[in-house]
Order: C-alpha cells, then structure tokens, then sequence
C-alpha cells in the first residue's frame, strides 16, 4: 500500500525537490498539492516533468479534499503561515510532517496538544538534513560534559524569520540538557542587550543574514584555553532534506503526538 501524501509549497524551494522525491518513490504517490502561485497547473509540469493529473490549488483546504485519502500531509511554507496549515491538517486528522520555520515552542505545544487530541502524529523538523541532524545530535552530547556554549546561525539576506528553525529547534533542546553557565549575567552588562543575541532556553542565538549563505549554523562550547565548534553548512540545493522529509513521512502514522529532530528519528 502507498502512502498518500499532499504538500504545501510545491513550488518552493525544499517543496519542489520534495515533490519529485515523492514523485520518484514506489510507496509514496502525490495526492496533493498547495501552492498560491503554481494554483491551477499540472504538478508534473511545474517540476519540468511529464503531467501526472494533478492540479495544484492555492489552499491547503482544497489540497486536504482529495479525491483519494490523505494519509500524510507535509508543509514547506512560510513561517507566517505554517501554524495555521498544520493545525487544518490535524484538524481533519491528517498526521503531518514539519520542514516549515517559525514556530516556537509555545506554538508547539498547541500542536502537539492537538495531535494528542485527534491521536495523529507530527514530526517536525527544524531541519530535514540527515548531516545536520547529526550536527544537533552531537551538540547535545557535547552539552553534557561541557558547560558554556553559544549558537551562531547563517542564512541569506532575505530570510524573513529569526532565529532559523534549526537554531530555535537546538536551543530548546540543549536547555532540556543542563543549564548553560553564562560568563556574566546579563542583569550584569552594560550597553544593547541585543548584542548578546536572542536568548533561547538559556542560550545566547545570534543570527547572520547575509549574501552569500544558504543555511548553515554552528554551536561553540567554550572552557579555559580551548573550545570546541560543531558546524553544519548547506550548499546551494534543497536535494539534503528531501531523504529526511521522506524518512518522516514514512514514521509519522506510527507517532502520536509530538516528535521535533530528525535526529530522533535516525539515533533513537
């Protein structure tokens, strides 16, 4: 049996490679697709491919009333709009999968609650990475031995939210670790707060946007007289995060609730 899917962002940047993953697999078929600015044509069309009989339509609502039963429903939109998307899947108990950015953890926690609710899953993902997954997996690692440590991310000019879901995603969870030791308080600074960056669970995030980036962030754990820098950088294809995004599509009917990283699905 396949699994069928419908996607918001089909046209997208990541929605696109992810449409002709799924596209390309023999367990999954594309019953879906949401896009305000592809509404009307052909999926196989605007991914450079033979037309497969499905129109894209502008709403995730419409995408939802499929002919054929939705079985997983994926959203690779805009921070502005993801929250509203995954609480109309899981409002037709649909389990969803995450590769938007811009939820926080409260938004999360209403999620997930609403997962519980409609007994669906959602695995949501900061980023669907397989190397970055492993990037947050050792951060966490490190956590444990080391206790001072900071979140510097990177992406292009254009960026509309901040933190990335990456960083916010690791900040939250390296909270869950131990507490981070901050040289000096800020209560103690003098001078823009904000030059210490967004504080997340505890730990300093500072955001870099500018040409030239893709997605990339690092986390940095500091003792005396030596550090440690875990890096991941993206290159200029969405082609890293269409096997991930895949992976949760095919795990998410078994969840219930809430699972965020990848890294849980891979290391667990």
């Amino acid at each position: 049996m396949s699994i069928n899917v419908c996607l918001a962002g089909v046209t997208g940047w990541t929605g696109a490679e992810v449409a002709r993953g799924i596209t390309e697999s023999a367990d999954l078929k594309l019953v879906g697709a949401c896009s305000r600015k592809g509404a009307g044509r052909d999926v196989g069309n605007l991914l450079g491919q033979t037309p497969i009989g499905l129109k894209v339509v502008s709403t995730v609502e419409e995408a939802l009333q499929s002919e054929a039963r939705v079985d997983v429903f994926i959203d690779y939109t805009a921070a502005s709009s993801v929250k509203r998307h995954v609480l109309t899947a899981l409002e037709h108990g649909v389990a969803t999968v995450v590769g938007s950015s811009g939820l926080s953890a409260e938004d999360y926690a209403e999620i997930e609650k609403l997962a519980l609710e409609k007994s669906v899953g959602v695995i949501a993902c900061g980023n669907f990475s397989i190397t970055a997954a492993l990037a947050k997996h050792f951060a966490l690692i490190a956590a444990r031995h080391l206790p001072h440590w900071e979140i510097i991310e990177y992406a292009h000019a254009t960026k509309p939210d901040v933190p990335s879901g990456t960083a916010r995603e690791l900040a939250e969870e390296l909270a869950g670790v131990r507490a981070n030791k901050l040289g000096r308080p800020l209560a103690e600074l003098s001078g823009p707060l904000e030059a210490r960056g967004a504080q997340i669970g505890g730990t300093p995030v500072h955001s870099v946007r500018l040409p030239g980036y893709v997605i990339a962030f690092e986390t940095i754990f500091g003792l005396p007289d030596e550090r440690l820098t875990i890096r991941h950088d993206a290159g200029a294809s969405a082609r890293p995060y269409v096997d991930g995004t895949l992976l949760a599509v095919r795990k998410v009917q078994a969840v219930k609730g809430l699972v965020r990283g990848l890294d849980r699905l891979l290391l667990d």
